[in-house]
């Protein structure tokens, strides 16, 4: 399987609990092999599988969360 990782810069993150929900929310998706959220540099590292969710989708699992994700450069 090979895998790739993605990044995205969150916003509306308050303290270091959201980036535990948002970890655990990613970790939940089909496909997301891990994901490492820094809540003092504002981003989320996912590495996805093969065959598991789209990088929309997790946009949209941290969108639902009440957060702002977007594509790090």
């Amino acid at each position: 399987m090979t895998a790739s990782t993605y990044t995205f810069h969150i916003d509306g993150m308050h303290c270091p609990s959201c980036s535990l929900l948002i970890d655990d929310t990613l970790q939940d998706l089909p496909g997301v092999v891990i994901s490492t959220t820094s809540y003092k540099q504002q981003l989320t590292a996912v590495q996805l599988g093969s065959g598991g969710a789209t990088l929309d989708e997790v946009a949209a699992a941290i969108s639902a969360l009440g957060y702002r994700a977007q594509m790090a450069d």
